[in-house]
């Protein structure tokens, strides 16, 4: 792309800007200075951007990063006229090469359109209150058997910077065939409706409506509106993934543009899985029925939770024209995302299912059910489950609330992390578990359990990023040995 065309596509101003800048083609756009090599484009981000693109917190303003940009060699630098008057002294020499905007934020989206409309291809989004990575994953992996090379977004960038950026490979890489991209929320500020605009798509998959960023949103009523700007921000004539078992995901088939395919277990869908069968961790087999077709599944995933993602994917395949049988096999073969239920299995005897991304009540219940069905039956059951964070004023009786139901699984411990995480023991206390500890942080519960745990062993670690129960496994690792395959991954 050429520099003129960047300037047209975010309605930029470069007043100064040399002759020759125009001509100058660039394929790689940056936001982060020190990752700037020769020839990229770096967008200096700044506080006023954050909050009026929703999001929270104090940040730098990268315009005084400017200077450093250019000197790792950035072709030109995007900023806010006023953001430059207040760095002028210290920029003022690259007038030449800066290209001024009244949001980098909202051109850097604007880019990433204009990227997305040369690139036109198709598009399937993901969200949900839970499971999106994992769903995203599943989906790219199987659409990948049909021999199509995918594009989709890492670590957790799914919202309005992660997903500009994911699309704007595209410039440097046009050669996908497709892109799966997760689109997240936890504001009133319509974050998916805004993705939507950059990169409409073709194929929307939701995979449930739950009691997550109460605190932003208020109920779970706005939680399923803001969910559904995904299905009315779809192409006319796309077609609508939707969890049959989720009663707000469902309604969510009057707003379809096109066709609607839906997905279950418990419901009647397009796409089902019956029969199905937990023989242990990391095998679950069930019957794959779509439509009139019907193929078997070994899936190395545990959870029901984890099969809805199964057949979000799978849904995804069929829309895409892959056969049943296909469609069985490369479920047969995925593997879990980094701290998305990933199992670890200990040299000592021990095995523990590494969920330690995110969390809220019904994904933490759900995961303590996983757990229970997956374990031998003489097996210690262990959970370590950090505090649930952005769920309002009734936060405290949630937390007890789940405490008791964590309970009601007859587990044999419970570890509770930080903060609120002192409710969850409180109400299993209350629900009769006489082993109910509380770490005032994450560094503290591993350190507990490491000196509690012993051979035979199942533990689960379920945590928000911000309770950093990551810290958890990072003690087992440090004290103990991985056995078999997990070794070889480790190193």
């Amino acid at each position: 792309m050429k520099l003129g065309k960047l300037i047209e596509s975010i309605n930029g101003k470069a007043p100064e800007a040399s002759p020759s800048l125009p001509e100058c083609e660039v394929d790689t756009f940056v936001i982060d200075s020190r990752e700037v090599k020769t020839g990229d484009v770096f967008f200096a981000l700044s506080q006023p951007e954050y909050k009026d693109n929703g999001f929270n917190g104090e940040f730098d303003d990268a315009t005084s990063f400017v200077r450093t940009a250019f000197d790792a060699g950035a072709a030109a630098c995007v900023v806010r006229p006023d953001r430059f008057e207040e760095h002028r002294e210290d920029i003022e020499e690259f007038r030449d090469r800066l290209i001024f905007v009244d949001d980098s934020i909202a051109a850097l989206q604007a880019l990433a359109h204009e990227v997305y409309l040369e690139w036109n291809r198709p598009v399937v989004a993901v969200t949900g209150s839970a499971g999106k990575t994992t769903a995203k994953e599943l989906t790219a992996h199987v659409l990948a058997a049909s021999g199509r090379k995918v594009l989709r977004n890492i670590k957790n960038f799914n919202n309005g910077l992660g997903h500009p950026l994911t699309v704007l490979r595209l410039a440097k890489e046009p050669d996908f065939d497709i892109a799966v991209l997760e689109m997240g929320m936890s504001t009133p500020l319509h974050e998916i409706a805004r993705l939507c605009r950059i990169t409409p798509p073709d194929v929307a998959i939701e995979l449930n409506v739950l009691p997550v960023h109460l605190e932003h949103l208020g109920s779970i009523e706005a939680i399923a509106a803001a969910k559904a700007e995904l299905v009315e921000g779809m192409k006319p004539g796309g077609t609508a993934i939707l969890n049959a078992d989720d009663e707000r995901v469902a309604a969510m088939a009057a707003m379809s543009k096109g066709d609607v395919v839906t997905y279950g277990i418990e419901n009647e869908a397009t796409v089902r899985a019956s029969e199905i069968t937990v023989r242990g961790f990391g095998e679950t087999t069930f019957t794959l029925t779509i439509g009139n077709e019907v193929a078997g599944v070994t899936f190395p995933l545990n959870g029901r939770h984890n099969i809805l993602n199964a057949l979000a994917a799978a849904s995804t395949g069929h829309v895409f024209g892959m056969s049943t049988d296909d469609i069985a096999k490369s479920l047969s073969s995925v593997a879990a995302p980094p701290q998305r239920g990933e199992i670890l299995r200990f040299k000592k005897g021990f095995t523990v299912v590494n969920d330690s991304y995110n969390s809220n009540p019904d994904a933490l219940v759900s995961m303590v059910s996983m757990l229970c069905d997956s374990a031998p039956a003489d097996a210690r059951k262990i959970v370590v489950a950090g505090e649930m964070l952005e769920l309002g004023p009734d936060a405290a009786a949630i937390h007890r609330r789940v405490g008791k139901d964590i309970a009601s699984h007859k587990i044999d411990m419970l570890i509770g992390v930080r903060g609120f995480g002192s409710e969850l023991v409180g109400g299993a206390k209350d629900a009769g578990l006489l082993d109910a500890a509380f770490a005032a942080d994450s560094a503290e519960a591993g350190k507990l359990l490491c000196e509690k745990i012993r051979a035979g062993d199942v533990v689960l670690v379920k945590g928000s990023r911000g309770v950093r129960t990551e810290k958890v496994i990072e003690a087992f690792l440090e004290n103990f040995e991985l056995e078999g395959e997990n070794a070889a991954a480790a190193e």
